[in-house]
């Protein structure tokens, strides 16, 4: 059977191949890898191959050969490297990966750091929002710069979002020459130009005030900004939250979401999780961006546009809360209900028996387990000579499960 062995180089200026690996190179008979990897062989007896930009021609010559072929590769292959390219092209079993040490390895072994509890992020060729959304999200970070998301674009985005303490490591050009790593802040790293081959550590030194202040569950109303009809009330949040039924992986999906309040709420229940807070008014989308940098919230993102027609860019949901629809509840919920997998969740909470009717006539129509729970809230007014209660408008949460 055909067999393709890739072969992994370690940092460079400390490549360290294995016996066995440079046995595999020995034994080879066309040898592929970028230019500067087959330097690294000039009495390569057989053909070399350098791996440009058109990886398809690559695919195409290691189909076609009969030759024994080894793929030279930094790192490990299969750690943002050429090994996920292959295994898209080729079967598993055509495959042979010989791992080396990565330049992450070698970054947290010069800043004597554990690297067990990292998060490994690729900025390369992305939207940095989408990068920082994760980075945000965990305490310690390894992050694949490009040219265009350099470390000070990084940090910049992070600071706009108030996200500072951590501690920085920029290191450059590992295992080269010109080696240089230097420890740093968020604001260092605004004023710190970077060369083309880097590579940027974080690593939190200590929480922001939101998020030292903020309880796991039942954020007082006063907290969040908006008007009174944007915030979904505290006791509605906590009941809808644990109609919800999150787990701390999930993709929730907050659809009007007015001043954040669930979102916000639901991310410390969803530490490896997502949530995507959907507004269309621009008005309660301040509100969102507001919350969202007091609570430090590390998991939401906020999404400006209009439901469903805005879903379509977001990742399938586990679980959907609906606390606004703009009119739009039936279109949503088809939207939804093509997303959702079997056992998925969708709540509502609703002040009218309108969309009480509607919501109801949709899951029954498309087979969902429904179960309705009306809520009724009142408090006692604070500051006042007497203990009078203030009753809220009843609320119907509907809970909607796809069979």
């Amino acid at each position: 059977m055909k067999k393709i062995f890739v072969v992994g180089a370690g940092i460079e200026g400390h490549e360290g191949f294995s016996r066995r690996a440079l046995e595999l190179v020995r034994q080879g008979e066309v040898l592929f890898g970028r230019a500067h990897h087959l330097a690294l062989f000039p009495d390569f007896p057989g053909e070399k191959v350098v791996i440009d930009r058109n990886f398809s021609e690559v695919v195409e010559r290691l189909r076609d050969t009969s030759l024994r072929a080894v793929v030279l590769s930094s790192g490990d292959p299969l750690f943002f490297g050429i090994g996920r390219q292959l295994l898209r092209n080729f079967r598993h079993d055509e495959l042979e990966f010989i791992p080396n040490v990565t330049s992450i390895q070698y970054a947290f072994s010069k800043i004597k750091e554990p690297w067990d509890d990292a998060v490994f992020v690729s900025a390369q060729g992305r939207d940095v929002q989408g990068a920082v959304d994760r980075i945000i999200a965990h305490d310690k970070t390894a992050i694949l710069t490009d040219e265009q998301n350099t470390p000070p674009v990084i940090a910049g985005e992070m600071l706009r979002r108030g996200r500072d303490g951590y501690v920085a490591y920029l290191c450059e050009n590992l295992g080269m020459a010109g080696e240089r790593i230097v420890q740093t802040d968020l604001r260092g790293l605004l004023e710190m130009p970077a060369t083309r081959l880097n590579l940027l550590i974080l690593i939190k030194q200590y929480e922001a005030p939101g998020e030292a202040l903020r309880p796991l569950l039942g954020i007082a109303d006063e907290a969040f900004s908006g008007v009174k009809k944007s915030i979904t009330r505290e006791e509605v949040r906590a009941v809808a939250l644990a109609k919800l039924r999150l787990r701390q992986d999930m993709i929730l999906w907050d659809i009007g979401a007015g001043s954040g309040s669930v979102s916000i709420e639901a991310d410390a229940l969803l530490p490896n999780g997502r949530i995507f807070a959907v507004e269309s008014d621009s008005q309660c989308q301040e509100f969102i961006r507001e919350g969202l940098q007091r609570f430090q919230a590390r998991n939401v993102v906020a999404i400006a546009g209009e439901a469903p027609e805005c879903l379509d860019a977001l990742p399938d949901p586990h679980r959907v809360f609906i606390g606004g629809s703009g009119g739009k509840l039936w279109s949503i919920l088809e939207a939804v209900d093509g997303r959702l997998p079997v056992e998925g969740r969708v709540v509502i909470t609703a002040v009218t028996l309108d969309t009480l009717t509607l919501a109801n006539e949709f899951f029954d129509n498309a087979g969902y387990r429904i179960e309705v729970t009306a809520l009724n809230v009142a408090r006692t007014r604070p500051g006042t000579d007497y203990k009078l209660f203030e009753a809220f408008n009843p609320v119907f949460i509907i809970v909607a499960e796809k069979a």
